[in-house]
């Protein structure tokens, strides 16, 4: 029986179950046993994103706009993927600069600017707080369409007062938690543990509340997706709904959104509190930028069979279908686990979101009017920290009760994703600051400023203002005719650009003036020194080598620096920085890392402008000059560079030295051949010369030898002549080769004829050695274009090296010509030892040589070595080309292949 006692005593149960989850993760933390150090639990607090926007606006959204939805939340996955580049980047920064919120962020990488702070602080509470009513909104709508259905929840909630409306008691409820979970200590830049580990819970909580409701509408109400589908295919204007043209705006409405969510995820305070400032490893990116997507997948996966089936069966406010539906069943359990869904997606994002508020507004807004106030910091041992935590406390409760306000007095006249997509284009406004900020090192403080302010204006000028006109609050003329009957100034048509959704229209035009401006002002404004350190810093935030470097010059002494931490931090915060540091002496100077160590303290508590402004108050002296900020950037920018730079070398080094051995092993190489090349030459010329010098000195010293040895003798001196004109005419070819004129006379030849002469030249010498030659011509004519006297040189050169590498008892030799496609090909065949196949292409190197292998030890062939090679040239001159392969005979082929002549 669903009774006010059992939904309100289910939901205060929930919200206690969350006090013992937070109560137990920070006593873990105590005993050094984190929660928070797993990258799951880090991946479920990112879905705190996941409020009661996606709980029941997103089937609200699906039954109204189809496959809008999905853009809220392909933004987040495109982030996400992306995380390595801007995510860590960003956490990395964090960790070292204790940052404490999104405005602390913008605050320090703009030279620790306490007016940007305090400008980012106060657009994020204007921005958040109806972000804040919606997750109140939701809680007591979906209180009243529990506790009344089939009523509408209007009609009920018309009557109610204030004191009735139990998410006025949540919020209420809500503040304690966040006060004793969010606010333990001063120090904001220390992880939440209990508050993380419950935001976890929820996160599992909302996720199965949400299947169980979903498999319940597709199985159950319906006999699957199929059925389901069917049966809203066949109502035409249901199939329309869910088409990609039923997006608002069209394709640029589709940009627009997504880049809405992709900007929003990153910048929003709870986001950022997170993803940043709750992050206590880096490397759990890697698992949330895929369980995060998971999780959305996952919980978004029954919205489109939710919304078809409330519209289907006519289950009222789209916004509710999620509750309605069940309701309509009969079933008691299961509305009753969709409202304790509801309930922790919405208490989830309020805690989140209310303690990065209230940091922002103790520590960019509060402290700096107190530092401005000299007689409310002179007390000691902490009392203004703990005033300051009272501080943040207050901040909370006012918090919580402007979200109630907004959600009393405006928030009925938007819908639950109309009214988070205002705040996701107002927390847009600081995307520009943040991430060009990341990235650009010119971008200065007045740049910054000047563009806050400026998308601030647009946002609130194009969004928010229509909002109060939509209650009642304004002329409900400024957004159908515009001011003063100006319609190019009306908020949803500005300047005439109509046809775009609204919050695409916003976007647009705000992020034109947001990022003009920055970039504008910036290029015409110099930043300050610490600014330019700054800069430096975050831009260069993911080098291995780049260090933290003091900022200040000044003198101080460690008593001056540990009064300041007590004032503000308390003993037991200031003996841990002193511990790190080693015994205090009071009147020693102050060393550069513990005055930079002190800075970090307050930072993490006070935010980062005030620890400059404060540790700048006890300093004699001052902060670093121009020259000397400067002198750290150009060190810092040189090492980088120099280490850039010394990679760079090295590997050119390595790749230099690589190609130097080569050479050098090639160069060897030559050597080598050019050695025996000049051996081998001097040893043939010296023999033909040696021979006929001999046997002229016999003619000529006998003079009475017989006419036989005479003749004899001059035979032998006229073959050993040719034998050395032989060898001078190859020595010329190479030279013409290598000179480029070598010069040839081509004509039709019959390459049959040539194979046939050839072989008549040599037939003499075949059968002195006893070598078996065969002849075997396929065509009867093989007609080219050749020089015929060089192309017998090829064939002879071919035929000789056979019979030099044949079988040394048995040599064969058969020499070949035979048509190919359209060329003639002529190879030469022997039985010798045959060449090895890595040594095939070598052969036809100059001075190359192969050694003779037989039954008797391996001995240097006669030649010169430029057979081959010259052969190859001679040929390629021709048009065709050459090569060695294996033998049928065993030994080694030759082979050539000429282009056949054309018929004329």
């Amino acid at each position: 029986m669903r009774t006010d006692l059992v939904v309100i005593g289910a939901a205060f149960s929930y919200l206690a179950l969350l006090f013992m989850v937070a109560a137990w993760g920070d006593r873990r933390a105590e005993q050094g046993r984190s929660l928070i150090g797993s990258p799951t639990v880090y991946a479920l607090s990112i879905a705190v994103y996941c409020t009661a926007w996606t709980f029941y606006g997103s089937v609200g959204r699906a039954a109204q706009f189809g496959p809008s939805f999905l853009l809220i939340y392909l933004g987040p996955t495109l982030a996400m993927l992306l995380a390595p580049f801007t995510l860590r980047k960003m956490v990395r920064i964090a960790a070292q600069q204790r940052i404490t919120s999104i405005a602390d962020f913008i605050s320090a990488r703009y030279g620790k600017s306490s007016l940007l702070g305090a400008l980012v602080a106060l657009m994020a509470l204007i921005t958040i707080t109806p972000y804040i009513a919606l997750q109140l909104k939701a809680i007591t709508v979906s209180h009243a369409v529990l506790m009344n259905y089939p009523l509408s929840a209007d009609a009920t909630l018309a009557t109610e007062r204030f004191w009735s409306d139990r998410s006025f008691w949540i919020a209420m409820v809500l503040a304690v938690f966040i006060i004793l979970f969010g606010t333990r200590h001063l120090d904001a830049s220390e992880r939440h543990e209990g508050m993380v580990a419950a935001i976890a819970v929820e996160s599992l909580v909302k996720l199965v509340a949400f299947l169980a409701v979903g498999i319940f509408v597709t199985f159950v109400l319906f006999e699957g997706p199929a059925a389901l589908f069917a049966q809203a295919a066949a109502m035409p204007e249901l199939a329309n709904a869910m088409r990609l043209e039923s997006v608002p705006g069209g394709a640029t409405g589709w940009v627009g959104m997504l880049l809405l969510a992709f900007l929003a995820f990153l910048t929003l305070p709870r986001q950022f509190q997170v993803l940043v400032v709750e992050n206590v490893d880096e490397q759990h990116l890697i698992r949330a930028s895929w369980l995060f997507p998971l999780y959305m997948l996952l919980i978004n996966l029954f919205v489109i069979p939710i919304a078809l089936a409330g519209l289907l069966l006519d289950a009222g406010d789209p916004d509710s279908f999620v509750l309605t539906l069940p309701l309509s069943a009969g079933l008691e359990g299961l509305p009753l686990l969709v409202f304790i869904g509801g309930l922790s997606a919405a208490t989830g994002m309020v805690i989140v979101e209310t303690i990065a508020l209230s940091t922002m507004v103790s520590n960019q807004l509060v402290m700096p009017l107190l530092l401005k106030v000299k007689g409310l910091y002179i007390g000691s041992h902490g009392k203004l920290a703990d005033w300051l935590l009272g501080i943040r406390r207050i901040a909370i409760v006012v918090i919580l009760l402007m979200g109630y306000l907004y959600h009393a007095l405006i928030g009925d006249t938007y819908s639950l994703v109309t009214i988070g997509l205002v705040s996701f284009a107002g927390v847009a406004q600081f995307a520009p600051a943040l991430l060009i900020g990341l990235y650009w090192r010119g971008a200065t403080r007045q740049g910054a400023a000047a563009a806050l302010v400026a998308g601030f204006i647009v946002w609130f000028y194009t969004l928010l203002l229509p909002g109060f006109a939509q209650s009642g609050w304004l002329d409900s003329a400024l957004i159908t005719q515009g001011p003063w009957g100006l319609a190019w100034l009306s908020p949803y048509a500005l300047l005439g650009l109509t046809g775009w959704d609204i919050y695409t229209h916003s976007l647009f035009w705000s992020m034109l003036c947001n990022v003009g401006l920055l970039v504008g002002v910036s290029l015409f404004t110099r930043p300050t020194p610490l600014e330019q350190t700054q800069a430096a810093l975050f831009t260069g935030a993911m080098h291995p080598d780049l260090h933290t470097t003091s900022l200040w010059r000044g003198e101080t002494t460690e008593g001056a620096l540990h009064a300041l931490l007590i004032r503000y931090l308390g003993s037991t915060a200031t003996e841990r920085v002193f511990t790190q540091h080693g015994s205090l002496n009071k009147t020693q100077p102050a060393s550069s890392a513990l005055i930079t160590r002190a800075e970090q303290a307050l930072a993490g508590s006070l935010g980062s402008a005030s620890a400059s402004v404060l540790i700048n108050s006890v300093l004699r002296g001052e902060a670093l000059d121009v020259a000397s900020v400067m002198s750290i950037l150009d060190t810092t920018s040189q090492t980088l560079e120099y280490n850039r730079r010394l990679e760079q070398k090295s590997q050119e080094l390595a790749r230099v030295g690589k190609e130097l051995r080569s050479a050098n092993e090639r160069l060897r190489e030559l050597d080598r051949m050019k050695d025996e090349f000049v051996a081998m030459v001097s040893h043939e010329l010296r023999t033909p010369l040696t021979s006929i010098r001999s046997f002229a000195e016999i003619l000529r010293d006998t003079p009475d030898i017989s006419d036989d040895k005479r003749h004899q003798f001059l035979a032998i001196m006229v073959q050993e002549s040719e034998r050395l004109s032989r060898l001078i005419e190859e020595i010329l070819d190479l030279a013409r080769l290598e000179s480029g004129r070598f010069t040839m006379s081509p004509q039709p030849v019959d390459l049959v004829v040539l194979a046939r002469q050839s072989s008549d030249a040599l037939a003499r010498l075949h059968q002195e050695e006893a070598l078996t030659f065969e002849l075997v011509v396929q065509p009867e004519t093989a007609m080219v274009e050749a020089d015929p006297d060089r192309l017998e040189q090829v064939i002879i050169n071919l035929l000789e090296n056979a019979r030099k590498f044949a079988h040394h008892t048995h040599p064969e030799i058969m020499l070949s010509v035979e048509a190919h496609e359209d060329h003639f090909r002529l190879s030469v065949d022997d039985n010798g030892p045959g060449i090895p196949e890595e040594e095939r292409e070598h052969v036809f190197e100059k001075f190359y040589q192969l050694q003779r292998n037989g039954h008797s030890s391996p001995q240097r062939p006669k030649g010169s070595g430029l057979g081959l090679p010259i052969s190859r040239a001679i040929v390629l001159h021709l048009g065709g080309k050459m090569w060695a392969e294996a033998s049928p005979l065993g030994g080694t082929r030759m082979s050539i292949e000429l282009p056949a002549q054309l018929d004329k």
